[in-house]
């Protein structure tokens, strides 16, 4: 074929394919003066004189076109720009193609370079506790269990709570009076015993573990098999219709709420369920028990890098202004609250400001700093005066955030409806995303094993052992942001949160500074709709 043929079909023959070129001089040909008679070098394909007589090739190169080519190995979804293999739906100097520059104040995602910031100004995140997937959801989903479904539009997309558990329980209905009567067992070793290895079959009976003499259920009992039907859960199912629902949010740390919450600060471990408490005004009030006080110093959380970008952040928690009045006048517990709904042991417990539920308590910079600490009644204010913080955190007491044994659904649910609608009603509903999770499962039945734990380098124990995930949690996104009726099969987690908010408020550069998690889960993109969001949240890490 003619030199020009030959190209074409060079070129037709290396689309889509990543390579890094290595060119020496090309040439059509040349002769070797030295031979008799004159030698002519083939300069085009010859490995031994590619380009130029004498040029040779590396073992691993191919002589194509007057050329030596080597292949370069990336990993899927990468190209090779520049002899390095790079993410063009994300790298700025490479975005969308090899050399695509993107512009001052614009960054890459999802291979365009969009302005920054986003239109999502506010993100709202209520975390209620100790609930399952399945425990809320199971009967709101309809795909059948185990069945994975790749649909996304609504309930028919999620699968189902199964009729019976592993070992071939039915389930109890989880109401109100079922959620108030009992905690269940949700310590990390009672956890992990229940999931088995993912098998999920020792909820109910067979665990060997044993539980804490304070705590008053067993590990397997038939208590943790409860789903909530159409009644008792509705408010979660109908925000599930307006929004977007995540099916496959796991709590990050099989175990209690406070190693949980930690993730939603660091993205990282800690410590292990409840162990420690900060060192912060009327920590331990609501436990009748000492407790292991911590103040970390110099720890780098999502606070310190929305502060290094201009944007502020806030936790308005139930019951804070009456602990911080009782404090300052005697440094002394505070009484239950008014409008707690029992007053005997141990539901006083739930009727008091917890500090342990409040992240950002534990860390030195932010504890009891008024800017960063508010009441929850201050909510309604700074949405009536428009000045409310990029990142807001909200906690209700006990009694109000639907936990097992203090609490019932109806009261919880009610917090959260009335939160949502202050919040939707205000002016700055459009441009806010909120996000409703639960802390954990609280130690309630699920059918999906968790997935692997992270790599150690990401995570890791206090013994450097990776860190197991608990069951899913539901969470779901609400707001002209969210996806609506729609359910996303994609591994999320709290540090998704994370790191969704590096990306939003601090741009591509901002991703996965915490040196935790954020730099490895996938974030909350598969939730949000892009002709909203502006800038496109990846769906993936």
């Amino acid at each position: 074929m003619t030199f020009f043929a030959y190209r074409t079909w060079l070129g037709s023959l290396l689309a889509g394919t990543a390579f890094l070129l290595v060119v020496a001089p090309r040439l059509t040909g040349c002769t070797v003066a030295e031979t008799r008679p004159p030698k002519v070098c083939d300069t085009l394909g010859d490995e031994l004189n590619c380009g130029a007589c004498g040029h040779t090739c590396g073992a691993a190169e191919s002589c194509i076109a007057g050329a030596c080519v080597t292949d370069v190995s990336c990993e899927s979804g990468q190209t090779v720009c520049g002899g390095s293999c790079v993410d063009v739906a994300k790298d700025s100097a490479h975005c969308g193609a090899c050399d695509a520059r993107c512009e001052l104040g614009t960054a890459c995602a999802g291979g365009t370079c969009l302005a920054l910031p986003s239109n999502i100004k506010h993100v709202v995140l209520i975390s209620q506790e100790n609930h399952s997937f399945d425990s809320y959801l199971g009967k709101y989903c309809k795909a059948p269990a185990y069945s994975n479904p790749s649909c996304t539009a609504g309930p028919n997309c999620c699968e189902a709570a199964p009729a019976l558990e592993p070992t071939g329980a039915s389930p109890e209905l989880l109401d109100d009076l079922n959620n108030a009567a009992r905690d269940r067992n949700h310590a990390h070793a009672c956890e992990l015993d229940q999931i088995h290895g993912g098998l999920m079959d020792r909820f109910v009976v067979g665990s060997t573990y044993v539980h804490p003499p304070l705590l008053e259920q067993p590990c397997s009992t038939p208590h943790n098999w409860a789903v909530a039907d159409a009644k008792s859960a509705a408010a979660y199912w109908a925000f599930a219709d307006k929004g977007a629902l995540a099916d496959r949010y796991f709590q990050p740390i099989a175990g209690g709420s406070s190693s949980n919450d930690m993730y939603f600060v660091v993205a990282r471990y800690r410590f292990t369920d409840n162990d420690l408490y900060p060192d912060s005004i009327n920590s331990g009030c609501a436990l009748p028990l000492p407790v292991k006080k911590i103040s970390w110093k110099a720890s780098i959380t999502i606070g310190d890098v929305l502060l290094e970008h201009g944007k502020t952040f806030a936790s308005y928690v139930q019951g804070y202004a009456a602990a911080l009045e009782s404090w300052k006048k005697a440094k002394v517990c505070p009484p239950p609250a008014a409008d707690c709904p029992t007053a005997t042991f141990p539901f006083t417990l739930a009727c008091k400001y917890d500090a342990a539920d409040v992240p950002f308590q534990y860390f030195e910079q932010f504890a009891d700093v008024p800017a960063h600490m508010k009441d929850y009644g201050e909510l309604a204010k700074d949405l009536a005066n428009g000045t409310l913080p990029e990142f807001v955190y909200i906690k209700a007491m006990a009694f109000a955030n639907e936990h097992p044994g203090v609490a019932n659904i109806s009261r919880g649910t009610k917090f959260v409806a009335d939160t949502v609608a202050q919040i939707e009603a205000s002016k700055v509903a459009d441009d806010t995303l909120i996000l409703i999770t639960m802390d954990e499962g609280g130690g309630f039945f699920d059918h999906v094993p968790p997935p692997p734990p992270v790599p150690t380098v990401y995570d890791a124990d206090g013994d450097g052992m990776a860190v197991p995930y608990g069951t899913r949690v539901p969470t779901i996104a609400l707001g002209r942001f969210a996806k609506k009726g729609f359910v996303s099969h994609v591994v999320l987690e709290h540090s998704s949160i994370v790191k969704f908010l590096e990306l939003n408020f601090g741009g591509p550069g901002a991703v996965g500074v915490l040196g935790g998690r954020d730099g490895y889960v996938n974030n909350l993109g598969s939730l949000l709709d892009p002709k909203t969001t502006g800038l496109v949240i990846p769906d993936g890490p």
